[in-house]
């Protein structure tokens, strides 16, 4: 396994690759993402067809955009969207006018409170255009007339998102979904996508007990479409996380699920917990990333979040300041080596079935003592192998013999495997 150091840094090369790609909810902008993350793991593109009923909603035109800029008398760009993705309203129609500055602003956005910072705005549903920019440019601008120029088109195409699989010793299913519909943001979400990637190749690495599915999905409306088209087969996701934000320097934060006591959120509370990071856990609230989608009350699955700092928790959130510099490998690296110690415990949480329960078996001519010789945990391994012998009756978990007996699950695992091996417990 490469050191974590290093793997930050991958994780941080694949942020800059993808930073200057204009992704939408649509569009060459997605494919060509997903044509890079394809690259670091196999990829199964879907395309779904302008008009396609998802749940109760409607697949949008397709967007796409060449060039767009605002240029002065002099044919000087002082807006310029080969400068960066953000400075177009996101979906904008095509427009091409010449029009003084005075008409011009209504389809202006900046942010008068961060004077250089450039803000990200999208009108996906709603024909308009527009264009961001920083406050500073704005009130530099003289009066006169400008030249507009939006070279986008809107029309019949595709929503593209993608799945990768990690196959597991069984059907049912781990989703780990990130959403790709944004531009030139780099913790929000190029980060996610990144810790996502790199954990998809970590899992490849092992034999895993569940299958991994990862999703790859512009947000809201791909997390829609996906369920959309997967409801017959949805019972098989037993657990899921909703990676996004996952590069800032911020105490990790994890949302739980609607259910509150799914799998996937005492997983995460004792890991967070045990490793002694800084961290919150937040209740659940149908706001925020594409978790609100798969906990809709109708699928109601067990899917958490996991960010940094939390959607709009930031200053720098939706604007060019969520930039390169925002982020950094040591922090995506935290992030996915959390997300792995999580699945670590997911994978092994086994209710096991005493196979001796009148008294306590003995365990020395089973040879289980001198398994333990020589080990630096010795007395915990053995008090964890008395748990887990107390606790095998088909209603603990072995994170339900952890948190009780205050052993680290690790250890409460160990000992649970060499128990089986002894013939003396069974799933």
């Amino acid at each position: 396994m490469a050191p974590m150091t290093d793997t930050g840094e991958e994780m941080y090369g694949l942020v800059e690759r993808l930073y200057p790609l204009c992704r939408s909810i649509t569009g060459d902008g997605v494919r060509a993402t997903l044509d890079i993350v394809g690259e670091y793991v196999p990829l199964q593109v879907h395309e779904v067809p302008t008009g396609t009923q998802v749940l109760d909603w409607t697949v949008p035109q397709e967007w796409n955009i060449r060039d767009a800029y605002i240029a002065d008398s002099a044919g000087r760009r002082v807006v310029d969207f080969a400068a960066s993705s953000l400075h177009v309203l996101g979906y904008s129609v095509p427009v091409s006018a010449t029009m003084p500055l005075a008409e011009l602003r209504a389809h202006l956005h900046t942010l008068p409170d961060q004077p250089n910072w450039v803000p990200y705005r999208t009108s996906y549903y709603k024909p308009e255009w527009g264009f961001c920019l920083a406050q500073e440019t704005l009130d530099a601008l003289p009066d006169g007339d400008y030249e507009v120029r939006i070279d986008s088109t809107l029309a019949d195409g595709h929503l593209t998102y993608a799945e990768h699989v990690v196959p597991g010793q069984v059907a049912d299913e781990v989703i780990v979904s990130c959403h790709t519909c944004h531009p030139s943001l780099a913790n929000d979400n190029l980060a996610g996508i990144a810790v996502a990637t790199f954990l998809a190749r970590a899992l490849a690495e092992q034999t895993p007990y569940y299958t991994y599915r990862f999703i790859y999905a512009p947000g809201t409306i791909g997390a829609i479409t996906w369920l959309a088209r997967n409801a017959e087969r949805v019972d098989r996701v037993k657990h899921g996380l909703v990676l996004a934000c996952a590069g800032d320097t911020g105490q990790l934060t994890y949302k739980q699920s609607r259910r509150g006591d799914a799998e996937i959120d005492r997983v995460l509370r004792h890991v967070l917990t045990a490793s002694e990071r800084p961290h919150h856990i937040n209740e659940f609230t149908p706001y925020g990333y594409d978790e609100r989608q798969y906990c809709s009350p109708g699928f109601n699955l067990g899917v958490g979040s996991l960010t940094r700092t939390p959607y709009a928790g930031y200053p720098e959130y939706h604007t060019s300041a969520d930039n390169l510099d925002y982020v950094s490998p040591t922090a995506m690296a935290d992030t996915l080596a959390v997300c792995r110690e999580a699945f670590a415990v997911l994978d092994r949480n086994r209710r096991y079935l005493n196979l001796s329960p009148y008294g306590e078996p003995q365990l020395g001519r089973r040879g289980l003592y001198d398994a333990l010789g020589g080990r630096s945990d010795t007395k915990q391994a053995q008090m964890a192998m008395l748990w887990v012998l107390n606790l095998s009756d088909g209603e603990h978990s072995l994170l339900d013999v952890a948190e009780r007996s205050g052993l680290p699950f690790d250890t409460v695992a160990d000992a649970a495997g060499a128990l089986r091996e002894a013939g003396l417990i069974k799933t």
